[in-house]
Protein backbone atom coordinates (compact mmCIF):
# COMPACT_ATOMS: atom_id res chain seq x y z
CA UNK A 1 0.00 0.00 0.00
CA UNK A 2 0.97 3.39 -0.82
CA UNK A 3 2.34 6.27 1.82
CA UNK A 4 -0.65 8.15 0.47
CA UNK A 5 -2.91 5.26 0.61
CA UNK A 6 -2.30 4.67 4.71
CA UNK A 7 -2.52 8.16 5.13
CA UNK A 8 -5.69 8.32 3.65
CA UNK A 9 -6.79 5.35 5.50
CA UNK A 10 -5.72 5.83 8.75
CA UNK A 11 -7.60 9.52 8.49
CA UNK A 12 -11.02 7.73 7.73
CA UNK A 13 -11.51 6.26 11.41
CA UNK A 14 -10.89 9.93 13.22
CA UNK A 15 -13.31 11.66 10.55
CA UNK A 16 -15.91 8.78 11.44
CA UNK A 17 -14.89 9.35 15.37
CA UNK A 18 -15.02 13.00 14.58
CA UNK A 19 -18.86 12.58 12.94
CA UNK A 20 -20.35 9.86 15.74
CA UNK A 21 -18.82 12.53 18.73
CA UNK A 22 -20.28 15.67 17.16
CA UNK A 23 -23.14 16.23 19.63
CA UNK A 24 -21.17 15.29 23.00
CA UNK A 25 -21.62 17.47 25.99
CA UNK A 26 -17.71 18.26 26.24
CA UNK A 27 -15.96 21.61 25.04
CA UNK A 28 -13.22 24.45 25.83
CA UNK A 29 -16.14 27.27 27.41
CA UNK A 30 -19.01 26.92 29.19
CA UNK A 31 -21.47 29.05 31.50
CA UNK A 32 -19.27 28.61 34.88
CA UNK A 33 -16.05 29.34 32.96
CA UNK A 34 -17.38 32.17 30.65
CA UNK A 35 -15.99 34.65 33.35
CA UNK A 36 -12.31 33.95 32.76
CA UNK A 37 -11.58 32.03 29.43
CA UNK A 38 -11.50 34.68 26.61
CA UNK A 39 -12.86 31.65 23.91
CA UNK A 40 -15.54 33.80 22.13
CA UNK A 41 -17.79 31.06 20.47
CA UNK A 42 -17.67 30.38 17.06
CA UNK A 43 -20.87 29.22 16.40
CA UNK A 44 -24.53 30.59 18.47
CA UNK A 45 -25.66 28.99 21.13
CA UNK A 46 -28.88 27.07 19.17
CA UNK A 47 -27.57 24.28 17.49
CA UNK A 48 -29.04 21.25 15.86
CA UNK A 49 -28.45 17.38 16.72
CA UNK A 50 -25.93 17.07 13.90
CA UNK A 51 -24.33 19.75 15.83
CA UNK A 52 -24.95 22.85 13.14
CA UNK A 53 -26.35 25.77 14.40
CA UNK A 54 -29.68 26.85 12.88
CA UNK A 55 -28.64 29.52 9.61
CA UNK A 56 -25.24 28.77 9.87
CA UNK A 57 -22.59 26.51 8.40
CA UNK A 58 -22.21 23.10 10.61
CA UNK A 59 -19.38 23.58 13.18
CA UNK A 60 -15.82 22.86 12.97
CA UNK A 61 -15.47 19.22 14.62
CA UNK A 62 -17.81 17.91 12.01
CA UNK A 63 -16.73 19.23 9.28
CA UNK A 64 -12.67 19.35 9.20
CA UNK A 65 -10.42 17.28 7.51
CA UNK A 66 -7.99 14.78 9.41
CA UNK A 67 -4.10 15.81 8.65
CA UNK A 68 -1.13 15.21 9.79
CA UNK A 69 0.71 17.71 11.40
CA UNK A 70 4.04 18.47 9.50
CA UNK A 71 7.18 17.56 11.12
CA UNK A 72 10.83 17.45 10.06
CA UNK A 73 12.57 14.59 9.39
CA UNK A 74 13.20 13.82 13.29
CA UNK A 75 9.48 14.07 14.10
CA UNK A 76 10.09 17.23 15.43
CA UNK A 77 7.09 20.36 15.19
CA UNK A 78 8.84 24.02 14.62
CA UNK A 79 8.70 24.35 18.73
CA UNK A 80 10.32 21.48 19.14
CA UNK A 81 12.83 22.36 16.05
CA UNK A 82 13.63 25.81 18.10
CA UNK A 83 14.05 23.81 21.57
CA UNK A 84 15.83 21.20 20.11
CA UNK A 85 19.32 22.74 21.65
CA UNK A 86 17.96 22.78 25.40
CA UNK A 87 16.43 19.72 25.59
CA UNK A 88 19.57 18.01 24.68
CA UNK A 89 21.07 20.26 27.00
CA UNK A 90 23.57 21.52 24.70
CA UNK A 91 22.35 24.49 25.36
CA UNK A 92 21.58 25.71 29.29
CA UNK A 93 19.22 27.90 30.74
CA UNK A 94 20.68 30.38 33.07
CA UNK A 95 18.48 30.04 36.77
CA UNK A 96 17.27 32.53 38.69
CA UNK A 97 18.35 33.12 41.94
CA UNK A 98 15.29 31.79 43.51
CA UNK A 99 15.66 28.80 40.82
CA UNK A 100 12.00 29.25 39.86
CA UNK A 101 10.91 28.10 36.93
CA UNK A 102 10.46 31.38 35.06
CA UNK A 103 13.41 31.42 32.55
CA UNK A 104 12.65 27.99 31.45
CA UNK A 105 8.77 29.42 31.30
CA UNK A 106 10.57 31.72 28.94
CA UNK A 107 12.79 30.21 27.04
CA UNK A 108 9.69 27.88 25.72
CA UNK A 109 7.92 31.10 24.77
CA UNK A 110 10.49 32.56 22.93
CA UNK A 111 10.38 29.06 20.39
CA UNK A 112 7.04 30.13 19.14
CA UNK A 113 6.65 31.62 15.70
CA UNK A 114 4.57 34.95 15.50
CA UNK A 115 3.60 34.67 12.04
CA UNK A 116 0.15 33.30 12.68
CA UNK A 117 0.99 29.88 12.10
CA UNK A 118 0.01 28.73 15.45
CA UNK A 119 -3.88 30.11 14.74
CA UNK A 120 -6.41 30.55 17.80
CA UNK A 121 -9.47 27.99 17.51
CA UNK A 122 -11.85 27.34 20.58
CA UNK A 123 -15.20 25.78 19.70
CA UNK A 124 -17.89 26.16 21.97
CA UNK A 125 -21.08 24.58 20.80
CA UNK A 126 -20.98 21.75 20.30
CA UNK A 127 -17.96 21.42 22.84
CA UNK A 128 -14.71 19.58 21.91
CA UNK A 129 -12.79 17.95 24.87
CA UNK A 130 -13.48 14.53 23.77
CA UNK A 131 -10.90 15.65 20.51
CA UNK A 132 -9.22 19.15 21.99
CA UNK A 133 -7.55 20.29 24.96
CA UNK A 134 -6.96 23.89 23.23
CA UNK A 135 -2.96 22.90 22.81
CA UNK A 136 -0.44 23.15 19.69
CA UNK A 137 0.58 19.72 20.10
CA UNK A 138 -0.44 16.55 21.57
CA UNK A 139 1.48 16.44 25.09
CA UNK A 140 2.30 12.90 26.69
CA UNK A 141 2.58 12.37 30.10
CA UNK A 142 3.84 9.12 31.56
CA UNK A 143 3.13 7.35 28.29
CA UNK A 144 -0.22 9.28 27.66
CA UNK A 145 -2.14 12.35 25.89
CA UNK A 146 -3.05 14.50 28.87
CA UNK A 147 -3.89 17.42 25.99
CA UNK A 148 -4.88 17.03 22.63
CA UNK A 149 -4.35 18.51 19.96
CA UNK A 150 -6.57 19.94 17.34
CA UNK A 151 -6.93 16.65 15.01
CA UNK A 152 -6.97 19.02 11.49
CA UNK A 153 -3.19 19.14 11.70
CA UNK A 154 -3.57 22.99 12.40
CA UNK A 155 -1.65 23.42 15.65
CA UNK A 156 -4.43 25.81 17.14
CA UNK A 157 -4.91 26.98 20.63
CA UNK A 158 -6.61 28.94 23.36
CA UNK A 159 -5.99 30.37 25.95
CA UNK A 160 -5.90 28.28 29.02
CA UNK A 161 -4.95 25.38 27.17
CA UNK A 162 -2.08 27.17 25.61
CA UNK A 163 -0.78 28.67 29.07
CA UNK A 164 -0.71 24.85 30.03
CA UNK A 165 0.67 23.57 27.24
CA UNK A 166 3.95 26.08 28.24
CA UNK A 167 3.81 25.18 31.29
CA UNK A 168 3.82 21.25 30.99
CA UNK A 169 6.87 22.17 28.12
CA UNK A 170 9.14 24.16 30.69
CA UNK A 171 8.66 21.42 33.80
CA UNK A 172 10.22 18.92 31.04
CA UNK A 173 12.74 21.02 29.88
CA UNK A 174 13.67 21.91 33.49
CA UNK A 175 13.64 18.14 34.40
CA UNK A 176 15.62 17.39 31.63
CA UNK A 177 18.57 19.95 32.17
CA UNK A 178 19.00 18.82 35.44
CA UNK A 179 19.03 15.03 34.55
CA UNK A 180 15.59 13.96 36.41
CA UNK A 181 12.60 12.19 34.62
CA UNK A 182 11.17 14.51 32.28
CA UNK A 183 7.73 13.48 33.63
CA UNK A 184 8.52 14.20 37.49
CA UNK A 185 6.32 17.05 38.56
CA UNK A 186 6.33 16.64 42.42
CA UNK A 187 5.06 12.98 42.31
CA UNK A 188 1.93 13.44 40.07
CA UNK A 189 0.70 10.51 38.65
CA UNK A 190 -0.88 10.92 34.73
CA UNK A 191 -4.30 11.11 36.71
CA UNK A 192 -3.06 14.22 39.22
CA UNK A 193 -1.99 16.17 36.47
CA UNK A 194 -4.92 15.68 34.49
CA UNK A 195 -6.95 16.92 37.05
CA UNK A 196 -4.68 19.96 37.67
CA UNK A 197 -5.43 20.69 34.06
CA UNK A 198 -9.13 20.73 34.76
CA UNK A 199 -8.29 23.41 37.56
CA UNK A 200 -6.17 25.04 35.43
CA UNK A 201 -9.16 25.35 32.97
CA UNK A 202 -11.47 26.65 35.48
CA UNK A 203 -13.83 23.72 35.48
CA UNK A 204 -15.38 24.32 38.87
CA UNK A 205 -15.57 27.47 41.00
CA UNK A 206 -12.41 29.11 42.58
CA UNK A 207 -10.20 27.23 39.90
CA UNK A 208 -7.12 28.54 38.01
CA UNK A 209 -3.73 28.46 37.43
CA UNK A 210 -3.29 29.51 40.39
CA UNK A 211 -5.21 26.82 42.71
CA UNK A 212 -3.31 23.98 40.01
CA UNK A 213 0.33 24.77 40.93
CA UNK A 214 -0.43 25.53 44.57
CA UNK A 215 -2.32 22.76 45.00
CA UNK A 216 -0.14 20.07 43.73
CA UNK A 217 2.94 22.23 45.79
CA UNK A 218 4.62 23.48 42.71
CA UNK A 219 4.41 26.79 43.40
CA UNK A 220 2.90 29.93 45.28
CA UNK A 221 0.85 32.52 45.10
CA UNK A 222 2.17 36.35 44.03
CA UNK A 223 -0.27 38.82 46.23
CA UNK A 224 2.04 42.02 45.50
CA UNK A 225 1.85 43.17 41.81
CA UNK A 226 5.35 44.60 42.65
CA UNK A 227 6.82 41.07 43.32
CA UNK A 228 5.51 39.49 39.93
CA UNK A 229 8.14 38.42 37.10
CA UNK A 230 8.55 37.53 33.82
CA UNK A 231 6.90 33.83 33.25
CA UNK A 232 4.84 33.91 36.43
CA UNK A 233 1.17 32.22 35.25
CA UNK A 234 -1.67 34.28 35.99
CA UNK A 235 -5.27 34.89 34.52
CA UNK A 236 -7.68 37.80 34.73
CA UNK A 237 -11.15 38.51 33.96
CA UNK A 238 -12.42 42.11 32.00
CA UNK A 239 -15.33 44.45 32.15
CA UNK A 240 -17.04 43.08 28.97
CA UNK A 241 -17.88 39.45 30.83
CA UNK A 242 -14.88 37.41 29.82
CA UNK A 243 -11.18 36.77 31.11
CA UNK A 244 -7.80 36.04 29.64
CA UNK A 245 -5.03 33.21 30.52
CA UNK A 246 -1.61 34.55 29.90
CA UNK A 247 2.21 33.97 30.71
CA UNK A 248 3.02 37.47 32.59
CA UNK A 249 5.98 39.54 30.97
CA UNK A 250 6.23 43.27 32.44
CA UNK A 251 3.86 45.74 33.94
CA UNK A 252 2.91 48.94 31.67
CA UNK A 253 3.29 51.83 33.91
CA UNK A 254 1.75 55.84 34.19
CA UNK A 255 3.70 58.57 34.69
CA UNK A 256 4.07 58.57 38.12
CA UNK A 257 5.36 54.68 38.01
CA UNK A 258 1.98 53.24 39.18
CA UNK A 259 1.13 50.33 37.66
CA UNK A 260 -1.64 50.52 34.83
CA UNK A 261 -1.85 47.50 33.00
CA UNK A 262 0.18 44.38 31.48
CA UNK A 263 2.23 43.03 28.98
CA UNK A 264 1.96 39.15 28.40
CA UNK A 265 2.53 36.49 25.88
CA UNK A 266 -0.80 34.06 25.04
CA UNK A 267 -3.51 32.89 22.60
CA UNK A 268 -5.63 34.49 20.78
CA UNK A 269 -4.14 37.60 20.13
CA UNK A 270 -6.01 40.21 18.44
CA UNK A 271 -9.12 37.54 18.31
CA UNK A 272 -7.84 35.27 15.53
CA UNK A 273 -4.24 35.35 14.93
CA UNK A 274 -3.09 33.02 17.07
CA UNK A 275 -0.39 32.93 19.88
CA UNK A 276 1.89 36.14 20.42
CA UNK A 277 2.63 39.24 22.60
CA UNK A 278 -0.17 41.53 24.05
CA UNK A 279 -1.06 44.01 26.13
CA UNK A 280 -3.81 45.82 28.38
CA UNK A 281 -4.90 48.11 30.34
CA UNK A 282 -6.55 48.19 34.12
CA UNK A 283 -10.37 49.53 34.22
CA UNK A 284 -9.44 51.78 36.75
CA UNK A 285 -6.60 53.52 34.75
CA UNK A 286 -9.00 53.48 30.95
CA UNK A 287 -11.87 54.67 31.58
CA UNK A 288 -13.49 52.00 33.76
CA UNK A 289 -13.08 49.75 30.35
CA UNK A 290 -10.61 46.67 30.49
CA UNK A 291 -8.62 44.12 33.09
CA UNK A 292 -10.77 44.17 36.19
CA UNK A 293 -7.12 44.69 38.65
CA UNK A 294 -8.84 42.81 41.69
CA UNK A 295 -9.25 40.20 39.54
CA UNK A 296 -5.47 39.00 39.17
CA UNK A 297 -4.79 35.69 39.91
CA UNK A 298 -1.02 35.36 39.91
CA UNK A 299 1.12 31.86 40.41
CA UNK A 300 4.38 31.36 40.08
CA UNK A 301 6.54 27.40 39.88
CA UNK A 302 8.88 27.45 42.01
CA UNK A 303 12.28 25.29 42.62
CA UNK A 304 12.29 21.73 42.69
CA UNK A 305 13.77 21.69 46.10
CA UNK A 306 10.96 23.86 47.56
CA UNK A 307 8.17 21.81 46.28
CA UNK A 308 5.81 21.11 48.85
CA UNK A 309 4.01 17.36 49.67
CA UNK A 310 0.39 17.57 48.59
CA UNK A 311 -2.76 15.62 49.49
CA UNK A 312 -5.58 14.49 47.27
CA UNK A 313 -8.38 13.96 49.21
CA UNK A 314 -7.78 18.39 49.81
CA UNK A 315 -7.72 18.95 46.20
CA UNK A 316 -11.26 19.58 44.10
CA UNK A 317 -11.71 16.33 42.00
CA UNK A 318 -12.67 17.93 38.39
CA UNK A 319 -14.75 15.38 36.63
CA UNK A 320 -15.84 17.71 33.46
CA UNK A 321 -14.79 15.51 30.99
CA UNK A 322 -13.23 12.48 30.56
CA UNK A 323 -8.95 11.27 29.78
CA UNK A 324 -10.07 9.99 26.18
CA UNK A 325 -6.94 9.21 23.82
CA UNK A 326 -6.65 10.32 20.35
CA UNK A 327 -7.29 6.92 17.99
CA UNK A 328 -4.04 7.39 17.01
CA UNK A 329 -1.29 9.61 16.15
CA UNK A 330 0.39 10.31 13.05
CA UNK A 331 3.10 12.31 11.65
CA UNK A 332 5.26 12.54 9.09
CA UNK A 333 8.27 14.46 7.42
CA UNK A 334 7.31 18.06 5.36
CA UNK A 335 7.44 17.92 2.18
CA UNK A 336 11.08 18.93 1.09
CA UNK A 337 11.02 22.49 -0.15
CA UNK A 338 11.49 22.87 -4.20
CA UNK A 339 15.11 23.84 -4.39
CA UNK A 340 15.56 27.29 -5.60
CA UNK A 341 16.56 27.60 -9.64
CA UNK A 342 19.63 29.91 -10.53
CA UNK A 343 18.74 32.31 -13.63
CA UNK A 344 21.51 31.54 -15.87
CA UNK A 345 24.78 33.97 -15.79
CA UNK A 346 23.79 36.93 -18.42
CA UNK A 347 26.34 36.76 -21.37
CA UNK A 348 28.90 39.59 -21.21
CA UNK A 349 29.13 41.90 -24.17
Amino acid sequence: MSQQNLLNHARAPQFLLALALAAAPTGCQHPRQAAICECKPETPARATKAGAAIGQPPPRRVTYTPQVYPVDERGFSPVDKALAKAFAREELIAEDADESLNPYVLKVVSAYPLDGSHPYHCGWNPREYDIYNGVTQNLWFKGLVVAKAYPDGSRCSYCCGFTFEVFFRAMQLRNIQKGLDPDDFNGMTFHDLFNALQLWYIEGKGDCERRAIVSYGLGKAIEDLDQARPGDFLSYDTTQPGGHSVVFIDWLRGETNQIIGMKYFSSNLSGSKGVGYGEGKFSDSNNGKGLIRKSLRIARVGAIKDYKPFNRLEIPRRNAYAPTQPTRTIQVPAPPEAPTTLSPPKPTS
